[in-house]
């Protein structure tokens, strides 16, 4: 048994962006790791440096050509125009950058480790670069080149583990996922998103042809309301399932604060799911996913690593955390007048709601 929680990072996201006019300009797991020292929450004895993952394990999902694509994206800097389209890298969407290989293939190598290690000792362990959900097998699709959380899952189903529970709370339909396993029954993969957003999949009516659940909420949907269906739909299936681990998937973009969808909750609704979810199994992986406010990602994902660490991060910020948090920018108009409890709190204020009949109505549907 893993004595503590593992926090994988890397460096390498650092200075790494997809390019500053795209959503993923911003610093997301740096500001993560950077809070959580600066909070007193993390230390050497739990950080692991995330190792890159080889053609060859990436192999284990993704058609090779497509991964020597990429690969020859980096080098390049270009790619021709039948690989550009072919492959859909090098548009707006997923551009060539400087590591469009290097940083993916860390991202996986995250998830790779994490499989590893759960294959062989029960514990949890969080990966706040991964989370990459669109990755299609041969193809690039919503900022993601590689899919991270099915090559992690894959290496604890080849590990020897017999069932995996996969839960996503990013605002987004978790395509990719329900995609790498809709023909096989060792995995659960259940996802909360916004209804009649991109990628436009998820209906609650469609289960992939097999064990699939979806739950497309509306907008503004609030604390009481993913609480709601974290104790009537996510908890049973996952006790039903009996898996011998869970996998979370913990993109930010349905916080309140996020410019990239219209959902409207507190970074303490995911906080509370994720403690509640961590329970089902005795291997836990955490992931990050969606998120595009370099503060509310930060503070949200610092607060994930205390919360799978017993700590609760409702505290005031220390005077290192709030140097942090004051040193971020954004370009984005939210960003040049940020209000002040971006600075001075991790925690954001309970935005708790009424559970409405739209809701009551996908549990029912997906618990038939």
């Amino acid at each position: 048994m893993l004595t503590r929680p593992l926090f994988i990072g890397s460096e390498i996201y650092r200075a790494s962006s997809y390019g500053r006019k795209h959503p993923l300009a911003i610093p997301r797991v740096s500001t993560a790791i950077d809070l959580s020292r600066a909070m007193g929450w993390l230390d050497h004895r739990s950080y692991l440096d995330s190792p890159m993952a080889t053609p060859d394990q990436l192999a284990r999902y993704h058609d090779r050509t497509y991964i020597d694509t990429v690969r020859r994206a980096e080098a390049d800097q270009r790619l021709d125009p039948e690989s550009r389209d072919r492959y859909n890298i090098g548009r707006l969407e997923n551009p060539i950058f400087a590591e469009v290989f290097r940083r993916p293939a860390t991202a996986s190598g995250g998830s790779l480790m994490a499989g590893r290690l759960l294959a062989e000792h029960e514990g949890i362990i969080y990966n706040p670069a991964g989370g990459t959900h669109h990755g299609m097998p041969d193809r690039a699709s919503g900022f993601c080149y590689f899919n991270d959380p099915v090559l992690g899952i894959l290496t604890m189903l080849d590990g020897g583990l017999e069932r995996v529970y996969y839960v996503d709370l990013d605002a987004h339909h978790g395509d990719g996922v329900e995609y790498g396993f809709a023909d096989d029954d060792r995995v659960l993969t259940v996802s909360v998103h916004e209804a009649g957003r991109w990628p436009y999949t998820g209906k609650v009516e469609e289960r992939a042809g097999g064990l699939a659940r979806n739950l497309p909420v509306p907008i503004e949907f609030n604390d009481s309301e993913l609480a709601y269906i974290v104790d009537e739909a996510l908890m049973p299936l996952g006790r039903r399932f009996d898996a011998d681990a869970v996998v979370i998937q913990c993109g930010a973009d349905a916080l309140a604060d996020d410019p990239m969808s219209r959902l409207g909750l507190s970074n303490r609704a995911l906080w509370a799911a994720v403690a509640e979810l961590s329970t089902l199994a005795p291997r836990v992986l955490v992931l990050g996913g969606g998120g595009y406010n370099p503060w509310s990602v930060g503070r949200c994902w610092a607060g994930v690593w205390a919360t799978l660490n017993g700590i609760d991060p409702d505290v005031p910020v220390t005077p290192d955390a709030e140097e942090v948090l004051r040193a971020l920018t954004w370009t984005r108009r939210q960003g040049q007048n940020p209000p002040e409890h971006w600075f001075t709190t991790i925690a954001d204020a309970p935005r708790p709601g009424h559970v409405r009949d739209d809701i009551l109505r996908i549990v029912d549907t997906v618990m038939e």
